[in-house]
């Protein structure tokens, strides 16, 4: 018989909690500037980014997969909408569908690579990762692009709520969590995309076409990663080629910290939010304790290794 601490620790999405928890304690405690409304408005700013692109690599983590080259895909889906409108003159509504289409088209190669081909998931997006950063610089010319319309701005404007100034990227982003626990937790969609994650065959032979469900879930995660390079333009005001460098190992950390399984069937958009946050409220708390950055970049990592460490013991009892 478990004890009431086991039964608590076993609750979906507690351990991101507590520490989500533990962090807000220990900042708020050494700056008084961190319990604020605009410092948490600012965190959630900070994180919407690749909050986004982890909605993308939780779906396909959730089928076993992973995906390395989302911020490169995101990084071209950046230069392409901002080069459309601003060098080639298209109305904005055009060149956003355009961008969109062709960050959703590199998800569908993915999705094609690993469905039909059988390839390993990691190798097909590291080479795709390779593709889309080189097409990137190219289409670019190593230039930042500026000047863009008002309109593809929008985002990042701010409405009032409780005293504190909300960006409309941040609703969009919460927005696309809730639409994404929507599918995943109440739907036949969703429930395919844990059957194909925790045991493909069996799946299978249920009557399921995992071909269908894994190119449906790359595709998928790749108009995400359009939607964050849409944000990411909103949040910057310009087009950079050297954006989203990191943000494919950012994504991965917000997904395992938020509990979901690297080894497929297991977990959750409600903990892949979590776990954006905890990197951002620990980020943001550092730099307001006057912490040099680089000691981010250790604890993050830590927090990784060990989230693993328990996913994989869990995975260990439960066999």
């Amino acid at each position: 018989m478990r004890t009431p601490l086991a039964r608590l620790l076993a609750l979906p999405n507690i351990g991101p909690l507590i520490a989500i928890t533990v962090a807000v304690v220990f900042f708020a405690a050494r700056s008084d500037r961190f319990l604020t409304g605009a410092n948490f408005s600012l965190i959630v700013q900070q994180v919407m980014v690749v909050g986004t692109l982890a909605i993308g690599q939780t779906l396909i983590i959730l089928t076993a997969g992973i995906d390395l080259s989302n911020g490169a895909v995101m990084a071209l889906g950046n230069i392409a909408v901002t080069k459309l409108a601003v060098d080639a003159g298209l109305p904005v509504p055009v060149a956003i569908v355009l961008a969109l289409g062709l960050t959703a088209g590199f998800g569908a190669v993915n999705g094609l690579l690993v469905s039909v081909l059988r390839l390993p998931p990691f190798i097909v997006t590291l080479g795709v990762y390779g593709v889309a950063f080189a097409l990137t610089h190219i289409y670019s010319q190593e230039q930042t692009v500026s000047g863009l319309p008002r309109a593809m701005t929008l985002l990042d404007k701010t409405f009032p709520l409780g005293g504190t100034d909300i960006t409309y990227g941040s609703v969009v982003m919460l927005a696309l969590f809730a639409a994404a626990w929507y599918v995943l937790r109440l739907t036949m969609a969703g429930r395919h995309v844990y059957a194909v994650g925790n045991n493909p065959e069996a799946a299978r032979l249920a009557g399921i076409d995992t071909r269908r469900v894994l190119l449906g879930v790359y595709t998928t995660a790749g108009l995400l990663y359009g939607i964050a390079a849409l944000l990411l333009v909103a949040r910057t005001g310009v087009g950079d080629p050297n954006a989203g460098q990191s943000d494919n190992l950012d994504s991965i950390t917000a997904v395992v910290l938020g509990g979901t399984s690297l080894f497929g069937g297991r977990g959750s958009v409600i903990g892949t939010l979590l776990g954006a946050l905890i990197v951002g409220i620990i980020r943001n708390g550092l730099q307001l304790i006057g912490v040099p950055s680089i000691y981010q970049t250790l604890i993050t990592g830590i927090l990784v290794i060990a989230a693993v460490a328990v996913d994989r013991l869990n995975r260990g009892r439960q066999r």
